[in-house]
């Protein structure tokens, strides 16, 4: 089969590979579509010592079953392979699973025209809906399932108030289309790429700035900031601008660590959420919020072929792409 490789640090090679075989308790996909994640470029600039090359990357996905229980049926599903048996299986809360592997890092990923995977982690969707906007599952439930934390500690109903998103890539964008049909209005989101600038503008209808120009917020004014870069700069900012008594939803993983504010932290009691990923049931109820149409009608989404993926991602590295999201489909 044909398959796009990681293969060395800010190299992806599209090269034939082994056929996946189907073992017990697994099902072997058609990809119809997969999402390049920020995860994805972590691994590519060789920054992830998890990932090592060579690695077929990729798992925000949508494919067909082709061998194995459910022949015929399209599905998307879980990247995460969980236990099931830990204290956090249990409770409901595999994102954390003390056990868990994952798709495209332990094992063979979606870049590719077929990839085998636990039936246990497949998640249905409908039989007509589309295979680019069902490969958003994956970003699209990272964002659900951050905003569900942040609401549970929020000092007010989210509607009411003051958004901060930095960061316009996927999880950035979607956060900002997500909280908008929940009702926000007041939302800011800051974006260094004027090209996603653009794109977000235009699909997101909130305010966004550049923070390297400057015209942010000011400092003590925001209720809820979501950081969906995870930098140093990116963490020193939320905690500046965030007010007394407000939230710091903490997505992105751009740096390992950095200092932070503790000394506001604590003597402005604000709460520090860090979020990872999605459980099963966030995963499925972004399934109907995407197909219900919660998250726009995803027109910034750029789709290109599996062929071209080391010039997609290619562009996205040296920001010469619009789009906060490239998918790419195999031929």
């Amino acid at each position: 089969m044909k398959a796009l490789v990681y293969t060395a640090p800010n190299e992806v090679t599209y090269r034939d590979e082994p056929e996946p075989t189907l073992a017990d308790g697994e099902v072997v996909l058609k990809i119809d579509a997969v999402g390049i994640c920020g995860s994805d470029m972590h691994a590519y600039h060789g920054h992830d010592p998890r990932r090592n090359p060579p690695l077929i990357l990729g798992h925000e996905f949508c494919g067909t079953i082709v061998a194995g229980p459910g022949k015929g049926t399209r599905v998307t599903g879980n990247p995460l392979i969980t236990c099931g048996m830990c204290e956090y299986c249990v409770q409901g809360r595999n994102n954390l699973c003390a056990n868990r592997t994952m798709v495209g890092m332990t094992r063979a990923g979606a870049f590719a025209q077929w990839m085998s995977i636990p039936v246990a982690s497949l998640i249905e969707m409908p039989q007509d809906m589309d295979a680019v906007k069902a490969a958003l599952t994956e970003p699209a439930a990272t964002a659900l399932h951050a905003l569900d934390l942040a609401t549970r500690v929020a000092p007010r109903p989210l509607p009411e108030l003051k958004l901060y998103i930095i960061g316009g890539g996927a999880i950035g964008l979607l956060m900002a289309l997500l909280v908008r049909s929940y009702g926000c209005r007041d939302v800011i989101l800051a974006e260094t790429n004027p090209l996603r600038r653009a794109s977000a503008e235009k699909a997101a209808g909130c305010r966004v700035f550049d923070p390297l120009a400057g015209g942010g917020p000011a400092d003590n004014s925001i209720d809820l900031v979501i950081d969906a870069v995870g930098g140093k700069a990116t963490r020193k900012a939320a905690l500046a601008a965030v007010k007394p008594g407000g939230v710091v939803l903490h997505i992105g993983l751009q740096d390992w660590a950095s200092e932070i504010d503790m000394r506001k932290l604590t003597l402005a009691e604000i709460t520090l959420i860090g979020t990872y990923t999605y459980s099963t049931a966030d995963l499925r109820a972004t399934v109907k919020a995407l197909h219900e149409g919660a998250f726009g009608d995803l027109a910034w989404v750029e789709t290109r072929d599996l062929a071209d993926g080391a010039r997609a991602f290619a562009d996205l590295d040296k920001g010469r792409s619009a789009a906060a999201k490239i998918v790419l489909t195999p031929s």
